[in-house]
């Protein structure tokens, strides 16, 4: 399998802009710029679009694994915020409230930890990743 996207940039950094577009068109010239990564501007960015990616991946690794395990989520919901500190991206924290009936919460949490440590997401990035799971 392979993943593509594409960046454009115009200008110098603070004053520039640039779109994304990815192969699916999900993201399709979407707009990006300095104001959108440090401060309050409309559109995306680089941190953004990894927090997006780590909740993805890992709420469906955690669903294979409930399967697998004979559990069926009524709902799983994911937040990851992507911690940047000295131009560094430092941590994701997920944090999950998830519906799955019949599953006491020693097994949910073993599951879940599980998810958090093998989806692909979480093996690609290499700094600190957490989780706060709620069994509801």
């Amino acid at each position: 399998m392979k993943r593509k996207a594409t960046a454009q940039w115009n200008g110098n950094l603070k004053e520039g802009k640039g779109s994304l577009t990815t192969d699916s068109k999900v993201l399709d010239q979407t707009q990006y710029s300095y104001s959108t990564r440090f401060e309050n501007g409309v559109g995306t960015n680089p941190e953004e679009l990894l927090a997006a990616a780590h909740a993805g991946c890992f709420t469906m690794q955690l669903s294979a694994y409930l399967s697998e395990e004979g559990f069926v989520p009524d709902e799983l919901t994911t937040v990851s915020t992507i911690m940047m500190e000295n131009g560094s991206v430092v941590r994701s924290e997920l944090k999950l409230k998830a519906k799955v009936p019949s599953i006491d919460e020693s097994t949910f949490q073993t599951i879940a930890q599980k998810a958090k440590e093998n989806c692909p997401v979480s093996k690609a990035f290499t700094f600190e990743k957490t989780l706060n799971a709620e069994l509801l």
